[in-house]
């Protein structure tokens, strides 16, 4: 092609030939990309922007870095609802903080509504993230059992109620960092023995001089019924633990159910995955995750040096079996 050919863009307002095409806005890709990230992530654009894994062509880091809240996934549902708790106003904000301060059964409530249900990609096998009809009564009651067994990690109400004022839920979970750890360790025991745990725990709160208490254990004899081991066995604890997975990760570096990664150690070597749990200690990150290989059967753990974050940008050849 000659140069005297090429498309030019007049720079003519008046030019009734002149080409109106949008001009590119140097950065545009970049400043696209972090938003991206900010928003998966759940942190400012300030802060995704000082992220070197944030710039365009940058789309994989290693899971034992990063921080990923709310995974981008394929389910529009939960991207509505997600999108729709960001546009909340600070009336709504401060009546959501309040909600979280209100231990056991505001707070499980709140963390029911502020990690939606979701369902993992098609073509990966994995099946429902973060569900259960009765999750919220799940989290109350371990809530419950661990503030009568340890009453002294329980925040002080008045601190609570003063903190929710300032309509960040991020401060009530500073305040309740503690507890929600317990809950979330509890959640990792066997099931019979926490059934125990509750039936003692609901027990003593029925004869408990607080009325509030009285009334909370009662409602969840009724829910949760800790004294029929069948109706027990029932109960979505996956989703509670995947609701209080992805709430650590809020305050520590790791990554929510539903993050999808590729494998780089191991017989899966090279395969897509999908996390579906993180193991905790008594502090800090995730020292392992549960993923689920693509197609595969079960679920397998695996360290976080082992495993690389996918994100959107990272197309169809990133991970083979991932469709996208």
């Amino acid at each position: 092609m000659m140069a005297d050919d090429r498309h030019t863009v007049s720079d003519d307002q008046h030019d009734p030939c002149g080409d109106r095409r949008r001009r590119a806005v140097p950065g545009r890709a970049r400043r696209r990309a972090i938003r991206a990230r900010a928003a998966m992530s759940g942190v400012p654009y300030s802060v995704a922007a000082r992220w070197p894994d944030a710039w365009p062509g940058q789309c994989e880091t290693p899971a034992s870095r990063g921080r990923t809240i709310y995974p981008a996934g394929t389910d529009g549902r939960r991207r509505r609802l997600i999108g729709r708790r960001a546009r909340r106003t600070f009336h709504q904000r401060v009546q959501d903080a309040r909600m979280a301060a209100d231990l056991p059964r505001g707070r499980a409530g709140h963390l029911v509504e502020r990690f939606p249900p979701a369902r993992g990609d098609s073509g990966t096998g994995v099946g429902p993230l973060y569900h259960g009809e009765a999750r919220e009564d799940v989290l109350a009651m371990v809530y419950f059992t661990v503030a009568a067994e340890t009453p002294s990690i329980v925040p002080a109400p008045g601190e609570l109620a003063w903190t929710a004022e300032l309509g960040e839920e991020t401060a009530v979970d500073t305040m309740c960092a503690l507890i929600d750890r317990m809950v979330r360790l509890a959640l990792d025991t066997e099931p019979a023995t926490l059934r125990h745990r509750a039936a003692a725990a609901i027990l003593a709160g029925a004869a408990h001089r607080g009325f509030r208490t009285r009334d909370e254990a009662a409602r969840l004899a009724a829910a949760i019924a800790p004294h029929d081991p069948a109706r027990w066995a029932e109960l979505p604890f996956t989703g509670g633990r995947q609701i209080l997975d992805a709430l650590l990760v809020v305050a520590e570096d790791g990554h929510a159910p539903g993050t999808r990664v590729r494998i780089t150690a191991g017989p899966r070597a090279g395969s897509g995955a999908t996390i579906v749990g993180a193991i905790w200690g008594l502090t800090g990150p995730p020292l392992a995750y549960r993923v689920h290989p693509d197609r595969s059967q079960a679920a397998i753990v695996a360290d976080p040096d082992d495993l690389i974050v996918l994100t959107r940008d990272s197309g169809p050849s990133a991970v083979p079996t991932q469709e996208v």
